[in-house]
C-alpha cells in the first residue's frame, strides 16, 4: 500500500504542483519577458513537455486511486466522504485537462506551426483560464485528501 500512496501523492504533487508554477510564477514573467509573438512558441514548448507528465499523472492517479479503494477500504460503499469527493474532482479535473489537451493546445500548436501569434495568444488565454480552474480544483482535491478524513 506504500507504494500505491507515494504514486498517487506524487502523480498529484507533479500535476497540481506544475499548474501552480505555471500560472503563477511563469505566466508573470512570460508576459514581462519575453515578446508577444514569441509567446505562444514558448508555452507551446512548455506545455508539450508539461503535458507529456501530466498524462503518466493522470493514469498513475486512477490506477492508484482506484487500488486503494479497492484494496483498503473494500470498495466505493467503504470509503469514506472524502475519498468521493476527491475521485468526483479527480474525474471533473481530468475532463477538463482533456479538453485542454484536445482542443485549445491542439489549436496553439496550429497557431504556432502557422507564426500566427494573434490566435496563439487567443488559445493561450483559453488555456489559462481552464489551468486556473483545473489548479483551483486540484488545491482542493489536496486539501481533502490530506485533511479531508479527519472532519
Amino acid at each position: 500500500m506504500g507504494l500505491a500512496i507515494a504514486l498517487h501523492v506524487l502523480s498529484a504533487v507533479v500535476w497540481v504542483g506544475g499548474m501552480f508554477f505555471a500560472y503563477m510564477a511563469m505566466r508573470p514573467a512570460v508576459v514581462e519577458v519575453i515578446d508577444a509573438s514569441h509567446r505562444g512558441a514558448l508555452w507551446c514548448a512548455t506545455l508539450s513537455r508539461f503535458f507529456r507528465w501530466v498524462w503518466a499523472a493522470v493514469i498513475l492517479l486512477l490506477v492508484t486511486g482506484y487500488w486503494m479503494i479497492f484494496s483498503v477500504f473494500g470498495g466505493m460503499a467503504g470509503a469514506g466522504w472524502h475519498i468521493h469527493v476527491m475521485q468526483a474532482l479527480g474525474i471533473v479535473m481530468i475532463l477538463i485537462y482533456a479538453h485542454v489537451y484536445f482542443a485549445p493546445f491542439r489549436r496553439l500548436k496550429q497557431a504556432v506551426a502557422n507564426q500566427d501569434p494573434q490566435e496563439g495568444g487567443r488559445q493561450v488565454g483559453q488555456i489559462r483560464k481552464l489551468v486556473g480552474t483545473n489548479l483551483i480544483l486540484g488545491l482542493i482535491v489536496v486539501a481533502i485528501g490530506a485533511g479531508g478524513r479527519y472532519l
